[in-house]
């Protein structure tokens, strides 16, 4: 069973794109841990380690590093839904193995629809509340998923 969303304004922030390469390219990117570590976070923060366990239950951990060597963000999240070459949707509601988490924050949704030879990139971001959405977007959201996805369009083009 594959799910469907519809994002709601109130909860969620959606970052879009058009990357000139096939989904294909973006999906090896996204499910690799190889891949993972060279665009995940905006630099000059680095991914230090990755796990993927690509499957619905499985593990989708990133561990990133500050520019002045402070590791943070050690996230555990939990595949919720995976369409090959089509959608990745995990949370850090839920550990792996469907574990209730301690602290959630967050499910992203990740599409990537054909169109022509590129590929849309939608990436949501869902949020239990509006008080969680606001302030993930005074993070800083669409600076730091926009410079993820600006990165992940040119590092796609070097694999």
């Amino acid at each position: 069973m594959s799910i469907v969303f519809k994002p709601d304004p109130r909860l969620d922030l959606v970052l879009e794109r058009v990357v000139d390469a096939p989904r294909e390219l973006l999906w090896t990117a996204y499910t690799k841990p190889e891949h993972v570590r060279q665009w995940f976070t905006p630099r000059p923060w680095t991914i230090t380690d990755c796990e993927i366990d690509l499957r619905p239950g499985g593990l989708f951990r990133t561990r990133m590093q500050s520019p002045d060597g402070k590791e943070v963000n050690d996230r555990h999240c939990c595949y919720l839904d995976i369409v090959p070459n089509e959608r990745l949707v995990w949370t850090d509601a839920l550990l792996p193995g469907y574990r209730p988490s301690g602290d959630p924050f967050i499910t992203a949704v990740i599409s990537l629809q054909p169109e022509g030879k590129a590929t849309r990139y939608t990436a949501t971001a869902i949020h239990r509340d509006e008080a969680t959405r606001n302030n993930h977007e005074e993070m800083g959201f669409f600076d730091g998923w926009g410079t993820v996805a600006d990165q992940l369009a040119q590092y796609v083009k070097t694999i």
